[in-house]
């Protein structure tokens, strides 16, 4: 069944109809990008498409799920099928839509009730959590072009070139080998700099001595990938090899438990425990991981508070760190889906300390 019929179906239980305006929420049950567009599902199976002129023609050919239309009036184009439809209470995205555009469609679309709970936005999200054998393939051509292109930046890394000069070599080999975009701003930071988890790439020149992590991800089709990898440049000492072994040991640990059923809180705590018990529990703040699909932060969470329980299908980060504030920090991160009695790592770069 298509995503837009399944939508479709879930909205009978509170519904009418839908509206959706975000970009990516669009993207995801027509597969046309576009920065203009309305889609309207009502729960009786009608669909329909609207944008303005710009792309209409390309929409035409792309999206096979509804009618696409011009909106010329979009106001008056939608009231008028809610009258014939005898549609009265209609979803909106909720966490997405701003209080000015909330008040302007109340007063817009005036013989409808918008439904402004969080109720559409909890059916889209259960939705887009389960991915198809369709969105993996996709997430996994992404993350070939990543793993491509950690394979040629190691080549790249030497002492006196800058965190910019890698993070633009990194960026430029995914965008010219297949990826429509970068997942987010891919971040490059060494030494002292690698021990802010979102460090931004700087002019600091690579030393001997450094660990160089690199968090980054393509875009194939709309779909991400995201990896991190933490290398090293010369020889570690004693405790470098303890830090970034404890971060291994964490990132293992976690993956060894994800399963079809066991709770965010729970795959986040199997590699918590390791770091705590290394004596570096303050030194890990942020969660072990997230949803990656059509946006690159989605749902679920797998974190010290994730409400989430991880389902067949889901797909995850895994991305314990520990950073120790002025002197370096660690993180590894691979991507994993959930199966029945496990996961399958959708990563397959090496994660052994390399040293250059």
């Amino acid at each position: 069944m298509q995503k837009i019929a399944v939508l479709a179906e879930n909205l009978k239980k509170s519904s009418d109809a839908a509206l959706i305006f975000s970009e990516v929420n669009r993207r995801y049950y027509t597969d046309f990008p576009s920065s203009d567009g309305c889609l309207l599902v009502c729960a009786d199976g009608f669909f329909r498409f609207w944008t303005d002129s710009r792309y209409t023609e390309a929409a035409g050919k792309v999206i096979t799920a509804c009618d696409v239309c011009d909106s010329t009036d979009l106001a008056k184009q939608l009231n008028e099928i809610f009258k014939e439809k005898n549609i009265k209470k209609v979803s909106i995205e909720a966490d997405r839509m701003t209080v000015a555009e909330y008040k302007k469609w109340c007063k817009d679309l005036p013989d409808v009730t918008l439904d402004d709970s969080d109720a559409l936005t909890k059916l889209i999200e259960e939705q887009r959590m389960v991915k198809s054998e369709e969105e993996i393939s996709l997430i996994l051509a992404a993350q070939k072009i990543a793993e491509d292109a950690f394979d040629y930046i190691l080549g790249e890394i030497k002492v006196g070139k800058t965190e910019k000069e890698i993070q633009l070599a990194l960026d430029y080999y995914m965008l010219s080998h297949g990826a429509e975009a970068l997942s987010f701003e891919t971040i490059c930071v060494s030494g002292a700099n690698s021990s802010m988890p979102h460090g931004v790439p700087t002019d600091k020149k690579i030393e001997s001595g450094d660990f160089l992590t690199m968090d980054y991800g393509a875009v194939v089709n709309g779909y991400h990938s995201d990896m991190t990898r933490t290398v090293f440049v010369g020889t570690p000492t004693e405790e470098q090899k303890e830090v970034y072994n404890t971060v291994l040991a964490a990132q293992l640990a976690s993956l060894e438990a994800l399963k079809d059923g066991v709770t965010g809180k729970d795959a986040d705590k199997a590699g918590r425990d390791i770091i705590e018990a290394a004596g570096y529990g303050k030194n890990f703040g942020h969660g072990t991981g997230h949803g990656v699909g059509i946006e690159i932060h989605e749902e679920p969470r797998v974190s010290p508070k994730s409400p989430h329980t991880l389902h067949t299908g889901h797909v995850v980060t895994v991305e314990p760190g520990i950073y120790l504030p002025g002197k370096f920090g660690v993180r590894i991160e691979d991507m994993a889906v959930i199966t029945e009695n496990g996961c399958r790592n959708l990563t397959t770069c090496p994660k052994e300390l390399i040293c250059l």
